[in-house]
This record gives C-alpha cells, sequence and structure tokens, in this order.
C-alpha cells in the first residue's frame, strides 16, 4: 500500500498527504488550499476555506496507551501560515477552531483545543492548553499547561502557565481585535484566490 498520496488542490497544485503508520490518510476539504510545499501526515481533518501555507506541517501519527489517536482538526476558514508545525504527544488531540489564525512558524504541540476567532502569533509556542474564543497570542509568546479565558491578550514574549495570575492579562482591545479578524480575512481571500487560479491552466 502507498504511504502518500498525491491530490489536486483548490489552485490545481499538487499536495501530498502521507499515511501515518496506523493507516490513517488526512481528509482534506477540496474547498480548502494547502500549499505544495505543506506536509499533512495522518489523521488530520481540514475543513472548507482553510488556508495552510507553505512549509506547515501537520502530523497526527503517535498513539495513546490504547493504541489509538485522537484526530488533528482544522476548523473552517482558519490558517495555518508558513512553517508552521502542528503536532500531537501520545495520539491526544489537536482541535482548532473557525476563522482562527496560526501566524508563522508556531508550534501547537498537543494536547491542545484552540477556540474560534483566536490569533497565534509568529513564533509563539502551545503545549497542553486551551485557547478559548477570542484571545490574542502576540509573537514569540509561551503558553503551557493553562486555559486561557475568552477574550485575552498574551503580550509578545510572555510565558503563561499554570503559575501564572490570569487575572492580570487584560481583554483584546479594538485593535488587536481588528488586526486578528483582518488576517482572518485575508487569508480567507487566498483560499478564493487559489481556487480561482485553477481556472487558469
Amino acid at each position: 500500500m502507498p504511504t502518500m498520496r498525491w491530490r489536486s488542490g483548490a489552485g490545481g497544485e499538487k499536495i501530498m498527504l502521507r499515511k501515518n503508520p496506523s493507516g490513517h490518510l488526512p481528509q482534506v476539504s477540496p474547498l480548502a488550499y494547502i500549499d505544495p510545499t505543506a506536509i499533512i501526515c495522518g489523521r488530520g481533518i481540514v475543513e472548507d476555506f482553510v488556508y495552510v501555507g507553505p512549509y506547515a506541517v501537520i502530523r497526527a501519527d503517535e498513539l495513546n496507551a490504547a493504541g489509538d489517536m485522537e484526530p488533528i482538526v482544522i476548523g473552517s476558514h482558519s490558517n495555518i501560515q508558513d512553517g508552521v508545525v502542528i503536532h500531537s504527544k501520545s495520539g491526544a488531540a489537536v482541535i482548532i477552531g473557525r476563522y482562527s489564525s496560526i501566524a508563522h512558524r508556531a508550534i501547537v504541540h498537543g494536547p491542545c483545543r484552540i477556540d474560534d476567532r483566536v490569533f497565534i502569533g509568529f513564533n509563539s509556542v502551545l503545549f497542553n492548553c486551551h485557547i478559548q474564543s477570542g484571545c490574542v497570542v502576540r509573537y514569540n509568546a509561551v503558553v503551557d499547561g493553562v486555559t486561557l479565558p475568552e477574550n485575552r491578550y498574551i503580550p509578545s514574549t510572555e510565558r503563561v502557565g499554570p503559575e501564572s495570575d490570569l487575572s492580570c492579562y487584560r481583554q483584546v482591545d479594538r485593535g488587536a481585535l481588528q488586526f486578528s479578524e483582518e488576517v482572518a480575512a485575508t487569508n480567507v481571500e487566498l483560499v478564493r484566490g487559489y481556487q480561482a487560479l485553477r481556472n487558469e491552466f
């Protein structure tokens, strides 16, 4: 049996979907855009109008103690930008909600849940955490072992963990919210643009 499969993406480009050792192949919506240099391996689910940028890696291949694994799910209208790595320890789930942005070179390592309309800045690291809806985590931050309440703003280079006082972090302001929404909207337009290119070749 082949361990990888090539499929035509939204823009007519060939994308590589890799089977993991347990035999899972990714499920990718035909309405998503996956850059040809990205790698999606194993039990991944990519929903409608998702953008996955160059050299991103989404890899669901580790098993839990029962010999199974939860999926990595990328919700509709979300974007996984250049060089992002999404992986999971021991088959735990990674769930990314709708209209969320994971910016350049960020690392999301499961177990992890990111709810709807969240922005994760470039080079940030998330592990064993739950980021609730509307949060903004700026660049080079670390969030580890904590549930971040809705609409919370985490400044650049901050480290947030079980010992952190979450009440110290302010609510997302209008400027940060607008920026987050613009990034998500821009990437949805990119998906549509690459889909339109399919008809030009």
